[in-house]
């Protein structure tokens, strides 16, 4: 298990450059945007546009912060995502047209290679004391706000901690989470 402090998190230019997005982690490590396996990431929408096209890719994508974005994937209907709303799923080899609903959006985007890694994630609200058990495939928890106790470490906003085994965390605040799995195919 490894801890990723907010404050590490690598900031880049989106694939796309009009904006810029936080890299909580990438495997391999290291890899670019042509070369990942899985990326989870943050990002924050100010306008209305298109997403980036990342061939063989599955995305997982949740509002963090703001009123919310409409996605509209592929010619599909647009697809409203607001915070607390389940994760939306999508092929990031289509285009995606984003329209906000309301002024800008902080978003977190899971990406994983088709064929080698499949994901899920899990939106969690913890009561203090609370507690919640980690998936066993491995993954990445992200603290979203609150603090959360977890393999001997402490988590607060925006930390995450990559593990590869299960574990159970403790909210020692009210607290949101992500917990997302990350299975190798």
């Amino acid at each position: 298990m490894r801890v990723l402090r907010a404050a590490a998190h690598r900031r880049m230019p989106w694939k796309n450059g009009r904006g810029e997005t936080v890299e909580v982690a990438v495997f391999p490590e290291g890899s670019d945007l042509e070369g990942f396996d899985w990326r989870v990431s943050m990002a924050g929408v100010v306008e209305d546009g298109q997403f980036s096209i990342f061939p063989g890719i599955d995305r997982g994508f949740a509002v963090l912060e703001g009123a919310g974005i409409a996605l509209a994937v592929g010619g599909a209907p647009e697809a409203e995502i607001r915070p607390g709303d389940a994760p939306f799923f999508f092929s990031a080899d289509e285009p995606a047209a984003a329209r906000l609903l309301g002024g800008p959006i902080t978003d977190l985007n899971v990406m994983t290679r088709r064929g080698r890694f499949a994901q899920a994630i899990v939106r969690a609200e913890l009561a203090a004391g609370q507690r919640l058990d980690l998936p066993e495939s491995g993954g990445l928890l992200l603290c979203q706000t609150g603090e959360i106790a977890v393999a001997g470490e402490v988590l607060g906003p925006l930390d995450a901690l990559l593990f590869d085994a299960p574990a159970t965390l403790r909210a020692l605040a009210p607290s949101v989470a992500f917990a997302i799995a990350l299975r190798r195919l």
